[in-house]
């Protein structure tokens, strides 16, 4: 059986820094019929689980540990027995949204995920979060950027615990080294491709 990616949104808000916006997210689903990986937990665990069905969750991987991403992530883990995968570095942000409720992995840099007979590889792209990670599936054509990357450009700096040149850094140095025709499904809006986002950040 191949692996796939399933995709749904699901709407919220994300609160930072005293500020409060409506926003909708993507949830992304990696796996085949019978097993398979949840990359962020926004905002309705009903809405993630309708787009597992009965597989077996076998991670529930963060992004990054802003709240519309992590938000219900441990009622996640609850419903569907699995552990919560988060980078270390996002630890001040994760306790913004969680201060009874601990991840139960580290995420680390250049880390592989196997689910379905797939492989994702971990890259670690601080800027928008100082933990925020990419997940890059090569036999999928496809990587899974969170905020880091959008259809247009980077993600969004100049609030706690970010920092555009950082940012711009991991884009350039980790992201633009995949192949150009590599799919980048984000954490908001439409997918875009590594060489799209190269000619517009130059």
């Amino acid at each position: 059986m191949t692996a796939r990616v399933d995709h749904a949104v699901t709407s919220g808000t994300f609160s930072l820094d005293g500020e409060t916006f409506d926003v909708d997210n993507n949830v992304w689903v990696v796996g085949d019929d019978v097993e398979c990986v949840v990359i962020d937990a926004p905002h309705s665990v009903s809405d993630i689980v309708k787009v597992v069905g009965d597989r077996k969750v076998k991670a529930i991987i963060c992004t990054h540990a802003h709240d519309d991403h992590v938000r219900v992530a441990p009622a996640l883990r609850e419903k569907v027995v699995a552990p919560i995968l988060l980078h270390p570095d996002d630890k001040v942000l994760w306790e913004l949204t969680h201060t009874d409720h601990l991840w139960d992995v580290d995420l680390a840099d250049g880390q592989t995920l196997e689910v379905a007979g797939t492989t994702l590889q971990v890259i670690h792209t601080p800027g928008h979060a100082p933990g925020a990670v990419c997940l890059y599936a090569p036999d999928l054509g496809c990587v899974f950027t969170g905020d880091t990357l959008f259809q247009g450009g980077p993600g969004a700096t100049g609030r706690s615990h970010s920092d555009r040149g950082t940012l711009e850094s991991s884009i350039r140095t980790k992201l633009f080294s995949l192949p150009g025709e590599t799919v980048v499904h984000t954490g908001h809006g439409d997918d875009t491709t590594i060489a799209a986002e190269q000619v517009l950040l130059g």
